[in-house]
């Protein structure tokens, strides 16, 4: 993490500091008064609710090294202070230039799906050839990126920083921000649809990935999205697309996709990579990972060896095995119309006679939410699945086409109902499959089984 003077924040970035503090050292960051730690660099920020600078003087007492303090807040404390016009700025200038301090390859990862399991599987190939330290959790946004940034050691060969956003712009600050060597769009799907209007909207925001990437640095993006090809040509990076279709850089084969996992190859050639994970869907985000690991010039045999050895973030196809139950698959730490449909994809080509989907609401897909939900149920015709659960308003869309294909199809209006069908009629030959948005929980129902 970051361990450096005030002498040296001070020549950074635009802030005071009285002379008699140049010399204290901060030792990483903190924005949470209840966590901090010694010798940390206080950050707080004035939001609508809670003022952060009403704490800096008892974390000063408890062993912070110095805080930041917005000038237009009155009565500042005594004490290693750093005056700075604007506390999220500040942090963000400063991570910018630590980032050059430290000066590691940088790889950003933007999409509306996969982003975390491609962070993951670059950390994989990556981390026995170099020191790696990636984004944790979703701390992708302007005040989590920055933050990851201040977390690197100063020994870090490649930094991989995972950018999500919302809006229009805040790709742009992130990515100016992070001055990446290798930018990746995993995909375009349908989140953030009610505040950006349409995916042509999506794939322009995702897109701002590259208006920060290095001159020689290189773009890798989804190939089979028409909307990224029409738009890749405006930039004079080298780029390399990746997908299935033929007219690819790197074109994807898929030899086998069992509950055991999936063996591929690519452009044709006798290397068959294996992913002990569930998804075809993973195959692409896989092979984003071994274009970063041959940019940097990882061999062959590491990068099928590392591979092997993949270990997902939890609720990303996560198996949980349970004899009473049978195989629980947690996908649900996200979704989309696009990510539903991949989810659908696994089950149906999974090896069980008792397939069990549970599919919660997609949120913030705005007025084209019912149409999306409902083009999930049309996607299930002649799918290999049992029996469909749905639970939330607009799940119910789902349930509504759906019931022409499925036999088995129950649309609940609790969690507690879902649980109690499962323990009911679930067995340990049975394959159960979840998948929501974040702000459904499904993960709860999963916690009641196990």
């Amino acid at each position: 993490m970051m361990n450096i003077k005030l002498r040296k924040i001070k020549e950074w970035i635009d802030c005071e500091i009285q002379e008699d503090y140049l010399d204290e050292v901060v030792q990483g960051t903190c924005i949470d008064s209840r966590k901090i730690e010694k010798s940390n660099l206080f950050i707080p920020f004035k939001g609508e609710n809670v003022d952060g600078h009403r704490f800096v003087s008892q974390t000063l007492e408890n062993g912070a090294g110095a805080s930041f303090w917005q000038k237009d807040i009155p009565n500042p404390p005594k004490g290693p202070i750093i005056f700075v016009e604007d506390t999220l700025v500040a942090l963000q200038d400063l991570a910018k230039s630590y980032l050059r301090y430290v000066n590691p390859k940088v790889v950003a990862i933007t999409g509306s799906n996969g982003k975390t399991t491609t962070k993951d599987m670059v950390e994989c190939v990556l981390n026995k050839s170099f020191k790696v330290k990636k984004t944790q959790g979703n701390y992708n946004n302007e005040i989590g990126c920055p933050l990851t940034i201040l977390d690197l050691d100063e020994d870090t060969e490649v930094s991989i920083l995972e950018m999500g956003m919302s809006g229009f712009g805040e790709i742009r600050e992130l990515t100016l921000l992070a001055e990446p060597d290798v930018a990746i769009v995993t995909n375009i799907g349908e989140s953030h649809m009610q505040d950006l209007g349409s995916r042509e909207g999506i794939a322009k925001a995702k897109f701002e990935i590259t208006e920060g990437l290095k001159d020689d640095g290189l773009f890798i993006y989804d190939g089979d999205e028409p909307l990224l090809k029409s738009i890749v040509t405006s930039i004079n990076n080298t780029k390399v697309s990746v997908g299935t279709n033929v007219d690819n850089n790197v074109i994807i084969q898929t030899n086998q996709s069992t509950s055991n996992g999936i063996n591929f190859q690519l452009n044709n050639s006798n290397m068959v990579y294996h992913l002990s994970i569930l998804g075809e869907h993973n195959v692409k985000n896989a092979t984003y990972a071994i274009q970063v690991a041959k940019q940097f010039g990882v061999t062959e045999d590491i990068i099928q060896s590392t591979l092997d050895d993949l270990v997902l973030t939890d609720m990303r196809m996560q198996r949980i095995e349970t004899e009473k139950y049978g195989l629980l698959i947690n996908d649900a730490y996200n979704a989309s119309p696009t990510s539903m449909k991949a989810a659908i994809d696994t089950l149906h080509n999974m090896e069980s006679d008792d397939k069990i989907l549970i599919l919660a609401d997609v949120l913030e897909l705005g007025d084209m939410s019912k149409e999306m939900h409902q083009q999930v149920g049309y996607y299930l015709e002649g799918k290999d699945i049992q029996t469909l659960i749905t639970y939330g308003e607009e799940a119910a869309h789902i349930s509504n086409i759906a019931s022409e294909y499925i036999q088995n199809h129950y649309h609940f209006d609790s969690k507690e109902k879902i649980t109690d069908y499962l323990k009911e009629h679930l067995n340990g030959e049975s394959v159960t499959l979840f998948k929501g948005s974040r702000g459904m929980s499904l993960e709860t129902i999963i916690n009641s089984l196990t």
